[in-house]
C-alpha cells in the first residue's frame, strides 16, 4: 500500500537549511563536472572524467558498457544510481542537428504524450541564440563552437531541428553541448543540472568516505540507462532491495520546487517501489528535519484538478528504476530521492540550495558518514 504522507507535505518545514552554505568541496566539484560535455549517446569522455575523480578519492572503479561502477571497501552496504546525460544535440547531416535524447532513443513512432515530449513542445523556443560546442564523444577533444539560430518541431521527423551557426564543418554523429557554467541565484545553484548534480554528489560522498557501491548510468534520457544497470545485476547474479535511484524532479516554478526539501515516490508509471525502503527515507527525513512531498501523490492531486477542469492528465513519470523494477522480474528493487527543480531540461534549471543540502545530508545519513560540512 502507498504510503499515506499527506501531512508531510500539507507545508514546508522551516529549519536552518536555506541559511546554510554548501561544502566548498561539493559546489567546485560540480563547477567542473558542469563544464565537461555528457550530450546523452556521447557519455564516454565524461566517463573518462568522471573516473579520474573517483578514483582520486578512493574509489574502485569499473567500465562496463553504459554504466561506470564505483565501489569502496562495502560495496553491498549501500547503493545509489545516477545518470550522467545531459540533453543536447547531434549533428545528424551536414549543417543539420537534431535533439540528441530522440536520435540516441532511435524513437520515430513518438505518440506525443511522454514527458520528454510535452517538454520538448515546451522549450522549442527556448534555446535562441544560446552558445553551444562540439566535441569527440571518446576523449572530449573540442571542435568548435557555435550559436543556435533557430530551433522548430519537424512535423515529418517528430523532433526538435536545431540551425547553427559556425558548426557547418562537423560531420554527422559529432555531439554538440551546450555552453554552460554553475550560478548561484535566489538561494538556488543554476545551470543544466540533470543529472550533474546529483552525480556530482555521488563522487563527493566518497570524498567524505563512503565505502557502498555507486552507479553511474548513460542515455538516461534515450530510456535506455535502465538496462545497462540491469545487465550488469544480471552478469554478478545479486538481488538488492536498497537500490536508491537519484535525479532532479521538475516543478512549474522556483517558489514550487522550494515548498519541500526532497522529493520521495511511491512508484512511478512503470512500477511500485519497495515500500519498506521509502518508509526509511520518509522516516530518516523526518528525523533530519527535511521536508518531503510524494511525487506520486502530487500528481494525482493535479490530475484531479486538471481532469475537473477539463483537461488532460500529466504523466507520472518513467524514471529509471521503475523500468529496472519492471523488467527485472524481482531481481532489482528499491526507491529514488530527488531534489526538486525549475526550468527542468533547460540551461536554467534551479536547484534551491536547501534542498542540496538537504540531500547531501540524507546521503551522508544513508551511508553512516558524518553530516558534510565546510
Amino acid at each position: 500500500m502507498p504510503l499515506d504522507t499527506s501531512d508531510l507535505f500539507a507545508e514546508v518545514v522551516t529549519n536552518n537549511l536555506a541559511s546554510q552554505e554548501l561544502p566548498d568541496a561539493y559546489v567546485s566539484l560540480l563547477s567542473s563536472l558542469i563544464r565537461s560535455p555528457s550530450v546523452v549517446g556521447s557519455e564516454h569522455s565524461f566517463f573518462r572524467v568522471l573516473q579520474r575523480e573517483l578514483e582520486e578519492r578512493g574509489a574502485h572503479v569499473t567500465w562496463y558498457e553504459g554504466v561506470l561502477v564505483a565501489q569502496g571497501n562495502q560495496p553491498d552496504s549501500v547503493m545509489f544510481s545516477a545518470h550522467v546525460d545531459r540533453h543536447g544535440l547531434i549533428c545528424t547531416g551536414p549543417n543539420e542537428f537534431q535533439y540528441a535524447a530522440f536520435v540516441s532513443g532511435a524513437r520515430s513512432d513518438l505518440l506525443g504524450n511522454s514527458v520528454s515530449e510535452q517538454l520538448m513542445n515546451k522549450i522549442v523556443n527556448r534555446f535562441e541564440a544560446e552558445s553551444v560546442y562540439a566535441y569527440e564523444p571518446w576523449s572530449g577533444a573540442y571542435r568548435g563552437r557555435g550559436l543556435i539560430r533557430n530551433a522548430y518541431i519537424c512535423e515529418y521527423r517528430n523532433n526538435l531541428i536545431f540551425e547553427l551557426d559556425g558548426l557547418e564543418h562537423l560531420v554527422a554523429g559529432t555531439p554538440v553541448a551546450f555552453s554552460d557554467k554553475l550560478r548561484i541565484e535566489n538561494n538556488a545553484l543554476v545551470g543544466q543540472l540533470d543529472n550533474v548534480l546529483t552525480a556530482a554528489a555521488l563522487v563527493y560522498m566518497f570524498e567524505l568516505g563512503f565505502q557502498g557501491t555507486a552507479f553511474f548510468t548513460a542515455q538516461e534520457e534515450a530510456g535506455k540507462s535502465w538496462r545497462y544497470l540491469l545487465e550488469w545485476f544480471r552478469r554478478f547474479g545479486g538481488t538488492t532491495n536498497q537500490l536508491i535511484v537519484v535525479d532532479t524532479s521538475p516543478y512549474p516554478d522556483l517558489e514550487a520546487a522550494q515548498r519541500q526539501h526532497l522529493v520521495l515516490r511511491n512508484k512511478d508509471a512503470n512500477a511500485t517501489f519497495n515500500t519498506e525502503l521509502t518508509k526509511q527515507l520518509v522516516t530518516l527525513c523526518q528525523q533530519e528535519n527535511i521536508s518531503i512531498q510524494m511525487k506520486d501523490e502530487y500528481v494525482d492531486k493535479q490530475n484531479l484538478v486538471r481532469a475537473a477542469n477539463g483537461e488532460s492528465p500529466v504523466s507520472l513519470g518513467s524514471t529509471e528504476l521503475g523500468r529496472i523494477i519492471s523488467a527485472s522480474g524481482g531481481l532489482v528493487d528499491g526507491t529514488t530521492l530527488q531534489i526538486p527543480s525549475s526550468g527542468y531540461h533547460t540551461l536554467s534549471e534551479s536547484a534551491p540550495i536547501a534542498s542540496v543540502r538537504g540531500f547531501l545530508q540524507i546521503l551522508s545519513a544513508l551511508a553512516e558518514l558524518k553530516s558534510p560540512n565546510n
